[in-house]
């Protein structure tokens, strides 16, 4: 077994590296904490092409492996996770049209998606139904050669900026089972009756927006349906959420390591009694931990991220996303711990971890659900332990 990063990858890191360095960490707590949109992190992320890395070569993208695509993630979100979220869901989006559109939607999307001249999300969460997608209730009815959309959608990550915005809807609200009366239709930003009401707070993941979608009589062409067949909606949106429990359990890693990083570097400097805290044991104990967490969840993200290439990804990628997103939240306490009193305070990075970590239990489905889709993948014999 081969634990190692080839030298591509290890070449793309660095270059990752050095640009979060750079240009992420510097401004990441006080534009946050502003409220400040990330224009210009944004337009680098463009630059370097990262808006493409879901969308094939021959569309302009970077076409990345899935390793290379949790590396992403991990450095991004090591510097600021709501950056990393402007990607996911664009990535995720870009994935479905990659895999599942016509030729004529790919032609049309994915070059200026590739290259963020044209940014998207993905709309599946609504009021009533989060993990539970075949809840649903947002309706597309055929008139002529338009379906007639109504409902509404919520939590979606840039929906300010998508265009299109791909969009789970009810074909058949009346099939049974609910999966195949679903589909997917591309909405255009500028379409009649789609309308993004309102930005929903919350405790962390700033820096993008997610924001709550009313859809009223929107009329949209049937060249629009992703794949140009009903019914295929669930589908397709499962296949893509394989690569997003890799970009969640990849955001994990990153904040993991930069809650270590910051207790590491604060209890070599920190002085008690005299004394580093880096001294006493009972750091110690924390900081022996915290590293081997980190290191146990990267290897099990990119073990995730290579399952994804070889084609057998739900149990391995739901495992993944478990395990780092738990790893997350616990590195980010331990390291608050570390700090003491000043982690409380919003002058140092930890708290704006410890309030991005908590999110990534719950997005791409929560903790609890995923256990129980792995251990189906178990009693199948899809996903082997051992």
């Amino acid at each position: 077994m081969d634990f190692k990063l080839n030298e591509e990858q290890r070449e793309f890191r660095a270059l990752l590296r050095q640009f979060v360095d750079r240009e992420v960490v510097p401004v990441a707590r006080e534009w946050e904490q502003s409220g400040r949109y990330p224009t210009e992190i944004v337009k680098g992320m463009a630059d370097m092409g990262l808006f493409g890395i879901t969308v094939p070569e021959e569309y302009g993208g970077l076409d990345l492996d899935p390793v290379s695509f949790a590396l992403v993630f991990e450095e991004i979100a090591r510097g600021w996770m709501g950056i990393a979220g402007i990607l996911g869901s664009h990535s995720l989006a870009c994935r479905l049209i990659a895999m599942h559109g016509t030729e004529e939607q790919k032609q049309k999307y994915l070059p200026d998606l590739a290259t963020g001249v044209r940014r998207t999300g993905i709309g599946l969460t609504e009021p009533d139904a989060g993990t539970d997608l075949q809840g649903i209730r947002t309706t597309a009815r055929l008139d002529g050669d338009h379906y007639v959309v109504n409902g509404s959608k919520m939590w979606i990550t840039n929906a300010r900026y998508a265009d299109p915005l791909p969009v789970l809807v009810k074909t058949d609200p009346g099939a049974s089972p609910a999966h195949k009366g679903m589909s997917v239709l591309l909405i255009e930003a500028d379409t009649p009756g789609f309308e993004v009401t309102k930005d929903i707070p919350k405790l962390g993941y700033n820096g993008t927006e997610s924001c709550e979608i009313s859809l009223q009589d929107v009329r949209v062409h049937r060249d629009q349906l992703v794949g140009g067949v009903e019914g295929k909606g669930m589908q397709q949106v499962l296949s893509a959420l394989e690569w997003g429990r890799v970009n969640i359990a990849a955001r994990s890693v990153g904040i993991a390591q930069r809650a270590h990083d910051e207790a590491l570097a604060y209890a070599k400097q920190r002085k008690a009694f005299g004394r580093p805290i880096s001294d006493f044991q009972a750091i110690q104990l924390k900081l022996g931990q915290l590293g081997t967490q980190v290191q146990a969840a990267r290897l099990m993200a990119y073990w995730a991220a290579d399952a994804v290439r070889q084609g057998r990804a739900d149990g391995p990628t739901g495992m993944a996303k478990i395990f780092c997103s738990e790893v997350a939240l616990e590195a980010a306490i331990d390291s608050m711990k570390v700090h003491g009193g000043y982690g409380y305070s919003t002058e140092f990075e930890v708290e704006r971890l410890y309030r991005d970590a908590m999110l990534m239990s719950i997005g791409e489905g929560t903790n609890d659900i995923l256990r129980m889709v792995v251990a189906k993948s178990l009693i199948s014999g899809e996903t082997v332990v051992g």
